[in-house]
């Protein structure tokens, strides 16, 4: 399905019904906006894992603009400022008050630009393995330390030349130490589709993944709960990255969890310890 936002056509698609049955009543559940990472993939990359929240929430999942589905666009409107916008326009176009937005790696900087641009239009966000601004000598480290000296020069390559060549063997070596485990679903990224065009233009060399830093703009997201949650063996946003992130929302609006055993996303790698924790968060941010 596609909203229209800003004259874009932005591609969603919804699990689970807004008012969910008990007894003789109909119980309106809050949505949650699930936002994937990237940039340059979709939200087939956050399914089925999030479908199991339909129970307690109406889910929303959207591919950003210029990724996935959501094409053609402008390369001028591939920006974090635009891409927290069309969170707004979306729930604008849908009618959705109050969500509570989950952003996953790349999809917890829109969901940060977001919060920060239109301010206390969310009852919550989840901010999970992501950063205000990147901290890339940190994560080559990392890349080393899990994979070795091989590791740290794919990551370095890749990210600095972003060539195709280089995406495949950073997706080879690199991306199977994101998680401290194997998938549970080994298909899951085989169904997603890329836009490594997109990538290329937020990461290439003086891009804007390079140039954000968030960090003193936080302040200013203000009247909503926060949930940052990262891993600690996460080699692309190590776990000092969340903590920044909570160090810099405003006093007492953030709980930080950080999860030993587990790399990039969290809820991958241990669900039963993780999943309770964002299911608490959404029923609370959704009552409040």
């Amino acid at each position: 399905m596609y909203a229209k936002v800003d004259g874009q056509a932005i591609f969603f698609d919804v699990v689970g019904a807004k008012l969910g049955i008990s007894g003789p009543k109909l119980i309106e559940k809050p949505t949650v906006i699930v936002m994937h990472g990237g940039p340059g993939f979709d939200h087939a990359g956050m399914r089925p894992d999030f479908d199991q929240l339909a129970d307690i929430a109406q889910v929303i999942y959207i591919d950003h603009r210029g990724n996935g589905r959501s094409v053609p666009s402008d390369p001028a409107t591939w920006t974090l400022d635009r891409w927290g916008d069309d969170v707004k326009g979306l729930c604008d176009a849908l009618g959705i008050v109050k969500p509570i937005v989950f952003g996953q790696s790349f999809g917890g900087m829109v969901a940060q630009s977001y919060a920060i641009r239109h301010p206390g239009h969310a009852a919550g966000i989840v901010i999970s393995s992501s950063a205000a601004r990147m901290d890339f000598p940190a994560a080559y480290a990392a890349f080393e330390r899990k994979g070795g000296r091989e590791a740290r020069a794919i990551a370095e390559r890749f990210w600095s030349t972003l060539s195709d060549a280089d995406q495949v063997e950073y997706a080879r070596v690199c991306m199977p130490l994101y998680l401290t485990h194997k998938p549970r679903d080994p298909d899951q990224m085989a169904r997603a589709t890329r836009r490594l065009e997109v990538t290329r233009h937020f990461s290439k060399s003086g891009g804007e993944i390079h140039r954000m830093d968030f960090r003193p703009r936080l302040k200013d997201v203000r009247g909503v709960a926060a949930l940052v949650i990262g891993g600690i063996e996460d080699p692309i946003t190590p776990p000092h990255l969340s903590e920044e992130i909570a160090a810099h929302l405003p006093k007492g609006s953030a709980e930080l969890r950080l999860f030993a055993g587990c790399g990039h996303g969290a809820y991958r790698d241990e669900p039963q310890t993780v999943w309770p924790v964002v299911r608490a968060f959404i029923e609370r941010a959704g009552a409040a």
